[in-house]
């Protein structure tokens, strides 16, 4: 009969797969931002977010197209006026090249600073990685309770790495009073979105009965899913769970993940 001890909470780091929100993110310094492993992005996905949704046009659609590109000087010199002139966006944009150092000197202060400005505007991923800025102490004071707030207010918008990350703050009981239940209230939020980090916590969360009632078929269901999507500590979770379950119990698992990619 294998330990509930064995299983992980998160990913190994070892084993190569990325850094995400799992039980000991917050101490290692390392959040959802945006879908993204803190504030700092890197790569063309950078900006794919900070222009979703937005009515991209004229000088803007100009600055996504040399973000595309990689083309940093462009879309530097197209978004700041946009910035200047108040375009959520456009902050958006500039703090994330200013968070990343991405065709400017990298700079986390002037990157809080865009970023507050289009989450005054509530841009939920500003509000995020404004969130993640707080419980780091990057390019700002420290503060948890400021953290918390930011990543409530993106949360509420419907924002799944926001969601996961005020799951931690519960969990930690960071900024806010420990609750485990309302922690899994959060991760499940944006599990259902099909973020694989919430899902392998809460799998988790299930397994020890934490914050939730005790539950092994869902706990497997969730790992299942995180699975799906290459979680490599939800397979493992998942294989180890297994061994502690019936075949009966083991193929409603199955049932319900199938249920739940087929809707």
């Amino acid at each position: 009969m294998s330990s509930l001890g064995q299983l992980h909470s998160a990913p190994s780091d070892e084993a190569g797969t990325s850094t995400s929100t799992l039980w000991r993110a917050i101490k290692a310094g390392r959040l959802s931002a945006a879908g993204a492993s803190g504030p700092r992005l890197a790569g063309r996905s950078i900006f794919s977010f900070a222009l979703s949704g937005s009515a991209v046009a004229g000088p803007l659609e100009d600055a996504n197209a040399a973000l595309q590109r990689e083309n940093y000087a462009t879309a530097l010199a197209l978004a700041r006026p946009l910035a200047d002139h108040g375009l959520a966006a456009a902050q958006l944009v500039l703090g994330v090249m200013y968070g990343g150092g991405h065709g400017v000197p990298q700079d986390y202060a002037e990157a809080a600073n865009w970023h507050r400005c289009a989450a005054d505007q509530g841009r939920p991923e500003a509000q995020t990685i404004l969130g993640v800025m707080y419980a780091k102490g990057q390019g700002v004071s420290q503060s948890d309770a400021k953290a918390a707030k930011w990543f409530r207010k993106a949360a509420d918008q419907d924002h799944a790495a926001a969601q996961s990350n005020l799951g931690l703050m519960y969990a930690q009981g960071r900024g806010v009073a420990q609750n485990d239940a309302e922690a899994a209230k959060w991760f499940r939020r944006a599990a259902d979105k099909g973020l694989v980090e919430a899902q392998t916590i809460l799998g988790l969360m299930y397994v020890k009965g934490q914050g939730v009632a005790q539950n092994y078929v869902l706990a497997h269901m969730w790992f299942n899913l995180a699975a799906a999507q290459g979680g490599a500590g939800a397979l493992a979770n998942r294989d180890l769970l297994a061994r502690m379950m019936t075949p009966a119990q083991i193929a409603e698992a199955h049932r319900l993940a199938h249920e739940r990619t087929t809707k």
